[in-house]
């Protein structure tokens, strides 16, 4: 492989690098206590949500760098919801699901109309909406903690101490049903990407180095099966991935392959050309907000199952973890660049790094700095790459 194409390969690969070292200094920071596979697992629990809200946050940026500072406290409101359904009104678990997911989707079209149709500014129109969901977060539940009774909704949404898919083969102390879901996930995405490699070449595209593609192969891969494995030896997938593993599928076909999702690129990267060019901007804003609403309610199920209870002061900072996850993982400040795979890898290194320093005991507070450090330096290594770059 040559020089450039190994400065190629670091370029473009710079946070998964940067994921390795930081989660390899906090294993020894831990003496390997971070690696162990009750630690992944809480590493998926206590972020689930944080995946799912970044994924949507990503839609948000891409069209111009605009972000949601509403969704923490839309979590809260529509865990609140839900939780007083259920429990309060005894309201069958399944239209409850239905309702909460349909007031995340009108709150998220409601703040879109203003943003998309009336040109409010997101920061404003989402700022309102922040306090707006936070208010009625606690009128709904009168101040108090609503505690969650269904056993049925805490395991579908990953809340219990059971909530993980079932080893199809019975076996002890080793989950084989994750370690070959792992197995098959390296030989789909192999397959995925050599196949997107020589249909490349053979059409006469860039397809960049063979090498690099061999090595990002195998790289992953490996990761995937150390993962995998560990996961294997605790309990298995947890609920909770599912659902992630499903909203990132879903979302990451549609940036990468789909017309719409190229769209959200386009307006982030000239919205008055694309304007021009045909394409209804406006629907692309109110699509990305309502999206983010939906997405809310989704993360907010997720977090009332974790937590088995609603409060009032659920989803505090949920909004801040999600754009730091976007930018962290390659997202743009100026929007139109950003990938969710890169996102997921945003979102994982803000994990260990919380995960790493609540093992090594270091103070909430100087967690709270360390994340504002690595935030800010995810975008001021964005901008000075921009301005190298033009």
């Amino acid at each position: 492989m040559s020089k450039e194409n190994i400065m190629g390969f670091v370029k473009k690969y710079t946070m998964i690098l940067v994921l390795l070292l930081v989660t390899a200094f906090f294993a020894w920071q831990t003496q390997g206590k971070i690696l162990l596979p009750q630690n992944i697992n809480n590493l998926i629990a206590q972020n689930a949500y944080v995946f799912v809200l970044a994924t949507g946050m990503l839609l948000c940026i891409l069209t111009g760098g605009n972000i949601d500072l509403s969704v923490g406290s839309v979590v809260c409101f529509v865990g609140a919801v839900g939780a007083t359904l259920m429990e309060n009104m005894k309201m069958n678990m399944w239209v409850s699901i239905i309702i909460m997911l349909l007031i995340g989707l009108i709150i998220g079209a409601w703040q879109g109309f203003w943003i998309a149709f009336v040109r409010i500014p997101p920061f404003i129109t989402t700022l309102a909406g922040m306090l707006v969901f936070r208010g009625l977060s606690n009128v709904v539940l009168n101040g108090k903690t609503v505690s969650l009774s269904s056993e049925l909704f805490v395991k579908l949404f990953g809340g219990g101490a059971d909530c993980y898919v079932p080893d199809l083969f019975g076996m002890e102390g080793f989950n084989l049903t994750c370690m070959l879901a792992g197995v098959i996930a390296c030989a789909v995405f192999a397959l995925l990407q050599f196949k997107g490699y020589f249909s490349r070449k053979k059409k006469g595209y860039e397809a960049g180095s063979l090498n690099a593609l061999v090595a990002k192969v195998v790289v992953l891969c490996a990761v995937i099966l150390w993962f995998t494995y560990n996961l294997s030896k605790y309990k298995g997938i947890p609920a909770a991935l599912v659902w992630v593993l499903i909203v990132v599928l879903i979302y990451g076909y549609i940036t990468s392959m789909t017309t719409t999702g190229r769209y959200f690129y386009a307006v982030g990267g000239n919205e008055k050309a694309t304007k021009l060019s045909g394409i209804n901007t406006d629907k692309v804003y109110f699509i990305a907000y309502a999206n983010m609403g939906l997405l809310s309610a989704l993360a907010g199920m997720l977090t009332i199952a974790r937590m088995t209870s609603a409060q009032p002061t659920y989803g505090q900072n949920y909004e801040m973890d999600a754009i730091g996850s976007c930018f962290i993982g390659g997202a743009s400040a100026y929007g139109g660049v950003g990938t969710v795979p890169g996102v997921i890898v945003g979102a994982v290194l803000m994990g260990v790094i919380n995960l790493g320093m609540s093992i090594m005991g270091v103070d909430a507070n100087y967690q709270r700095v360390v994340k504002g450090l690595v935030l800010l330096a995810a975008v001021i290594f964005d901008v000075v790459s921009k301005k190298r770059g033009s």
